[in-house]
């Protein structure tokens, strides 16, 4: 069963009171994981008992002796099994990697997680080398969404999508490629960001892109995700200011990231623009050429595909058998890629990155949805040519911003009683804090009309 949702912000303030321990948090986190009738078993690839207790026993006695810790002290949270974690391998969902010699060292998000007192709870399940937006594992199952058990989760970080509704962590930290923080936050009615590339270190990390992975939180709020990408990204955590919503600009793009639409995700999103216009925000529809410049992209076999490829080549010629075939067959293509193709899909990325900052100059962020439907059932996703048709789709918006290394958050936008719908919030290269402040006014105005 899905949980209240707790801000950061306040079980630090829980914790600093003594209204609650890093201990019962722990405790709590992981009784819900270990529940026979919830979807722990299938949301994480390892469980951390016995060091998150012991980590949220030092929390609370350092607390107990005046020291109150970093920004995440004593708070659980959990990582995407493609973390290294010093000691163990890193799987990254698969089991052809079971069997890797183990991490020398924790990656350094790891470590500045750890070193802000946040207690590691576990490793959440994924798809098979983060190739796919739908989250499903056949090595290792794959957990039910928090709001209906019988549709997918969102991937490929699909433990840690599910494992904030569910009480399993009470912030979880994913990859995205092309979308695998934003959209299994939006299908499971949860805040998430993906940062611009560089602020976050990669290290430590089993690639699927070089040139798109992101590092990204998913939690309760856009202040929670605010507050772990500072963490992560070395920076010191500072309280968003609040920003009227009145006179802020908004582009809403008028092709693509609009287009086939299902119905739910088209009312939310129709009506979320409503209620920004209502607060005084303008909403400004927008032609964006760069959008006209994707399929021409796409058909020079863009950046993923081949440097996927170049990064499995080695693995594939002793374990090819053991992946998942559908991570298979996206990833055996690009070996017959041409490097001409693929530099000049760099170089036409390059230009694509110029011409949406022209268009977007003016603005202060651009909205659209998250994903364009609402998260398929199981049954929908079954046959091999349904699940890599519902995987373009559902990856169709987000990877857009991966493609020009913006940062974008996703923000729950459906009412009381209707299936999980993001809003992504899209800011400029780089102005990552400016792009949390404005999603956060966003955020509340949502949350203020939707109660």
């Amino acid at each position: 069963m899905p949980v209240a949702l707790t801000p950061l912000e306040q079980l630090a303030a829980q914790l600093a009171a003594g209204e609650t321990t890093s201990m019962a948090l722990t405790q709590a986190c992981l009784a819900r994981i270990d529940d026979p009738a919830g979807q722990g078993a299938k949301a994480f690839t390892r469980v951390y008992r016995q060091q998150a207790l012991a980590q949220a026993a030092a929390a609370d006695a350092l607390r107990a002796a005046g020291v109150a810790g970093g920004p995440l002290a004593g708070i659980p949270v959990s990582v995407k099994d493609l973390f290294d974690v010093a000691g163990e391998p890193t799987k990254a969902g698969s089991v052809v990697l079971a069997d890797a010699p183990p991490a020398v060292a924790d990656a350094p998000v790891v470590e500045r997680l750890k070193a802000a007192g946040a207690v590691i709870v576990g490793k959440t399940n994924m798809t098979e080398f983060a190739y796919s937006g739908v989250g499903i594992n056949p090595h290792y199952g794959t957990p039910g969404n928090a709001h209906d058990v019988e549709r997918i989760p969102g991937g490929s970080s699909a433990g840690a999508g599910v494992a904030v509704p569910y009480g399993f962590s009470a912030a979880s930290i994913g990859s995205d490629t092309g979308g695998s923080v934003r959209i299994p936050a939006a299908f499971n009615g949860i805040a998430g960001f993906k940062p611009s590339q560089v602020r976050v270190p990669r290290d430590g990390v089993v690639p699927l892109s070089r040139s798109q992975d992101c590092i990204g939180p998913l939690a309760p709020t856009i202040a929670c995700c605010a507050r772990l990408d500072a963490v992560m990204s070395g920076e010191a955590p500072r309280v968003l200011p609040d920003l009227p919503l009145a006179g802020l600009r908004f582009a809403v793009p008028t092709r693509l990231l609009v287009d086939d639409l299902d119905r739910n995700v088209a009312g939310a999103f129709a009506r979320t623009l409503t209620v920004l216009s209502a607060a005084g925000a303008h909403v400004v529809d927008v032609d964006l050429p760069v959008l006209a410049m994707l399929p021409g992209f796409a058909k020079l076999g863009g950046l993923v595909g081949p440097e996927a490829y170049a990064w499995h080549r080695d693995l594939l010629a002793i374990g090819a058998a053991r992946y998942d075939h559908r991570v298979l067959a996206r990833i055996m293509p690009m070996g017959q890629h041409l490097a001409a193709d693929y530099v000049a899909a760099l170089e036409l990325r390059q230009a694509m990155m110029a011409s949406a900052d022209r268009s977007t100059a003016a603005f202060d962020a651009l909205l659209c949805p998250t994903v364009a439907v609402v998260p398929p059932r199981f049954d929908e996703v079954a046959a091999d040519d349904d699940f890599h048709r519902l995987n373009g789709l559902i990856l169709r918006n987000t990877s857009v911003f991966n493609i020009l290394d913006r940062p974008a958050a996703t923000v729950p936008c459906q009412a009381a009683g209707e299936l999980p719908v993001g809003l992504m919030v899209v800011g400029e290269r780089l102005a990552d804090r400016q792009a949390l402040t404005v999603a956060l006014a966003v955020e509340r105005a949502l949350q203020a009309a939707l109660r």
